[in-house]
């Protein structure tokens, strides 16, 4: 059985220290800062890093509707997806993930923009 990145990364305590890190950049973004204002950021970490080992290869799984769902009334433009994703790549840069692994999770990221952009 092929090994999972979750598991090659090390698992829920590597992918809590990359959401907390991604959420760091995130929080001093001008552009992404106002959309946690008044949000219980611990319970939001614990949320993506679930989300994000689940990309991972990891045990926990989220549908597209919830994905739906926890966007619908955010007014999460193109841009401010791409800025997220942008701070997302280079966090996992930070941490050395090998660059073939940074465009799988990139990429599965960037499918559900379609789940998550609410604005043209």
């Amino acid at each position: 059985m092929e090994q999972t990145l979750f598991d090659k990364y090390g698992g829920f305590a590597t992918v809590s220290r990359i959401v907390s890190a991604f959420y760091d950049e995130v929080l001093d973004s001008p552009r992404l800062s106002p959309y946690f204002d008044g949000l219980d950021m611990r319970r939001l970490v614990d949320h993506q890093t679930k989300f994000i080992a689940s990309l991972m290869g990891g045990p926990a799984s989220f549908s597209n509707e919830a994905l739906v769902r926890a966007h619908a009334k955010l007014g999460i433009d193109s841009d401010d997806f791409d800025e997220a994703v942008k701070i997302l790549k280079f966090t996992l840069e930070d941490f050395d993930l090998e660059e073939g692994d940074i465009s799988r999770i990139i990429g599965d990221v960037v499918s559900r923009r379609h789940y998550i952009v609410t604005q043209s």
